[in-house]
């Protein structure tokens, strides 16, 4: 992990299954993240849609590993670096009844070249909204 490495941590009153559905199926992902075309499956590509812009294609990869309720790691690369990838890492943990999720999105740099910092800017900025919607989304899902 270098010093560009975006990482966010948040904490779900969700069990790891139900997070979990949240980051692979494709009507839940809706809900926080992007609409996809698909559920996420294990080597296959996937596509998230700008759902304010006419569903047009707005990051897509592919899906290196599933480790279902654990570990979830795929590329990643939006319109701005022009299809260059980078890596999205999910951990999900056992945390206090609940599930500590944790981010990692690496090769921004490296990916961005010269307009790094604004990627990273941008990407961070998005990640944090993202969670924000997430912890709403599980909430309306799993009431305390």
């Amino acid at each position: 992990m270098t010093a560009t490495t975006i990482t966010k941590t948040v904490f779900l009153n969700a069990p790891q299954e139900v997070v979990w559905a949240f980051l692979t199926e494709k009507d839940k992902l809706a809900r926080w993240f992007h609409p996809a075309e698909q559920d996420l499956k294990e080597g296959s590509d996937y596509t998230l849609l700008d759902q304010n812009n006419g569903l047009s294609k707005i990051c897509w990869g592919k899906v290196l590993e599933m480790r279902p309720c654990s570990s979830l790691v795929y590329t990643f690369t939006v319109k701005p670096l022009n299809g260059v990838m980078t890596t999205v890492r999910w951990t999900l943990e056992e945390a206090a009844g609940g599930t500590r999720l944790t981010l990692q999105h690496e090769g921004i740099e490296q990916a961005a070249g010269e307009a790094a910092l604004m990627m990273l800017s941008a990407l961070d900025a998005g990640w944090d909204e993202h969670f924000g919607r997430l912890r709403e989304a599980v909430r309306a899902l799993v009431p305390a």
